[in-house]
């Protein structure tokens, strides 16, 4: 059986006036945080530290969302880790269609779906390790970060892959480009 909510605020006392502002900070796991190239960790934390502040008909909370992460570079195939940071500014209402807004319900106020939606649109997609990872050699598989080992990559643009076509066959032309004729001798027409 799960636990107290960690990301539920109490929100009675901030509803009695309309323009009060109080802070919270708030700690703790949420489950399945992951997009294609990266993830949070399971059970690690995501913080928000956040303003919250009474307005009519509901409750704007401006937040800072933080996380860890983890995932695999893209082209080195290494481990990944880092940290999402997302400032966000989010209004909370009671007629809520959970659209635009989040839903109020009640006196209680769930940051839970909002951090949920600040981590997962700054993880990561598609992590590097660093800008300019050389990635993984082709042919033999080695990371190019790490040694080199000797092979040399050919990076074809296929804009140009029927021009390059022509060039394999020039060894079958003259030296003013025509095309070479084929020695007919001894063949019957």
């Amino acid at each position: 059986m799960p636990g107290p909510n960690p990301f539920a605020v109490n929100i009675v006392a901030l509803r009695r006036q309309l323009g009060a502002r109080r802070e919270e900070h708030r700690r703790g796991p949420l489950p399945e945080l992951r997009v294609s190239g990266s993830a949070v960790p399971a059970g690690e934390p995501v913080s928000v530290d956040a303003v919250l502040e009474s307005v009519h008909g509901g409750v704007v909370v401006t937040a800072d969302v933080s996380a860890p992460w983890v995932g695999e570079c893209r082209r080195c195939l290494r481990q990944v880790t880092g940290d999402v940071v997302n400032h966000v500014r989010e209004l909370y209402e009671k007629d809520s269609d959970g659209e635009d807004t989040y839903p109020l319900v009640g006196d209680q106020l769930d940051l839970a779906p909002l951090a949920r939606d600040a981590v997962l649109l700054e993880l990561p997609q598609a992590p590097l390790c660093m800008e300019d990872c050389l990635g993984l050699c082709p042919e033999c598989g080695a990371n190019r970060n790490e040694s080199d080992c000797g092979h040399v990559i050919r990076i074809i643009d296929p804009r140009w892959a029927a021009l390059d076509a022509l060039r394999s066959d020039e060894s079958e032309r003259t030296d003013d480009g025509r095309p070479q004729e084929e020695d007919l001798e001894g063949q019957e027409p």
